[in-house]
């Protein structure tokens, strides 16, 4: 049996770049999914490549998504008939993209969809988030039937942030990891 899965990383609108957590996370050996386009993400393409990186994944992964990924990761569960591959997902900084300004800037994303997670979740928030106020990703985070964590004030947590490979966010990935057991194989 094996207890460590594959972790996907999933960025955000125009990825994950240099310094940012995930980018080192990929370095030490996770999958960091690409995207056809980061500059104008469409929801249905992103869907469709997280579904065709899952099917062929030999076996159920843990997803770790930052911002605009956490959406992604809610639009792909209430679509899929494949949640199956997923073990638990790490959400980080689920951006409110039915704002003004994130509609605008990211058409197709609203509005959130808030069906429960059918695996194991975790949202994780900062108290200083420009894209979220701390109650509205508390508000995801129950509509998705996840757990909630404040990461403190760190911003989008991502690149500006400076968390580096962000041990704290490891620390959460691994006792999430350890709630969850493998899915017999289909």
């Amino acid at each position: 049996m094996n207890t460590s899965p594959p972790i996907l990383l999933l960025p955000g609108w125009q990825g994950s770049g240099p310094g940012h957590w995930q980018q080192q996370w990929a370095a030490n050996g996770h999958t960091l999914v690409e995207q056809h386009d980061w500059q104008h993400p469409r929801r249905g393409d992103w869907i469709a490549r997280l579904e065709e990186v899952l099917l062929a994944t030999p076996e159920p992964a843990v997803l770790v998504a930052h911002s605009l990924g956490c959406h992604l990761v809610a639009a792909w569960a209430s679509h899929s008939q494949n949640t199956g591959r997923v073990r638990a997902a790490l959400l980080v900084a689920p951006p409110d993209t039915e704002t003004d300004e994130l509609r605008t800037l990211l058409p197709g994303w609203s509005p959130v969809l808030s069906d429960p997670l059918p695996f194991v979740s975790a949202v994780v928030a900062s108290t200083n988030d420009l894209y979220a106020p701390l109650d509205r990703a508390h508000a995801f985070a129950r509509a998705w039937g996840s757990r909630f964590f404040m990461a403190g004030a760190h911003g989008h947590l991502n690149a500006e942030s400076e968390l580096g490979d962000w041990p704290q966010g490891q620390e959460l990935l691994n006792k999430l990891i350890a709630q969850t057991q493998p899915a017999p194989p289909n």
